[in-house]
């Protein structure tokens, strides 16, 4: 039963997280380290352990991203979004699919982890990912648009269905902060 409230609690901060990071606004980052603090009990519970290191991440990126935003706003500007190009997206997916299967044999070998390549990669494209909103890279939404789809049958799978109705929203989310982040790019490329 307090699970069951811990992952209600979880969800309404990390959705205040996602909609306020669309937004552009710096209270994300609280909102998302009080959701993941929560989310790593839960996780630990449900035997999901790379999503407890995952949501462990969550926290520490949290600070930082929280950081980063704020140095910024004192300096008197918004964090610019940037891009990357095409050869680093490519170099970055390779290396995050070596890193995955390193952490599916780590899982496999010596836990009892549930799922464990679908675990270890919504991982570390998960770890990936956070870096790239505190770095406000555009293409992050991307990137969570199809990690939040595999979460949605990694959750279900665990009996997470809350957590999974979170991932769905995610998804919308994401294709949100895409668009809107998208516009944002094009109104700084034209004020240049």
């Amino acid at each position: 039963m307090a699970a069951e409230w811990i992952e209600y609690l979880a969800v309404a901060f990390n959705i205040a997280y996602v909609l306020l990071a669309a937004k552009g606004s710096i209270w994300c980052w609280p909102m998302g380290i009080i959701g993941s603090a929560l989310g790593i009990a839960l996780f630990i519970e449900v035997k999901l352990y790379a999503e407890a290191i995952l949501f462990t991440y969550y926290v520490i990126v949290g600070v930082y991203g929280w950081a980063q935003w704020k140095k910024n706003q004192t300096k008197g500007g918004d964090l610019r979004i940037t891009e990357w190009p095409l050869t680093t997206h490519l170099a970055v997916l390779f290396g995050g699919y070596l890193l995955s299967v390193g952490l599916y044999l780590l899982l496999s070998t010596f836990t009892d982890a549930q799922m464990p390549m679908l675990d270890s990669f919504t991982t570390v494209f998960s770890f990936i990912t956070t870096w790239m909103v505190a770095r406000r890279l555009l293409e992050n939404w991307i990137y969570w648009i199809a990690i939040n789809g595999l979460t949605v049958y990694l959750y279900l799978s665990r009996d997470l269905n809350l957590y999974a109705l979170l991932s769905l929203v995610y998804t919308g989310m994401s294709v949100y902060g895409y668009i809107r982040w998208l516009r944002e790019t094009r109104k700084q490329t034209f004020a240049q």
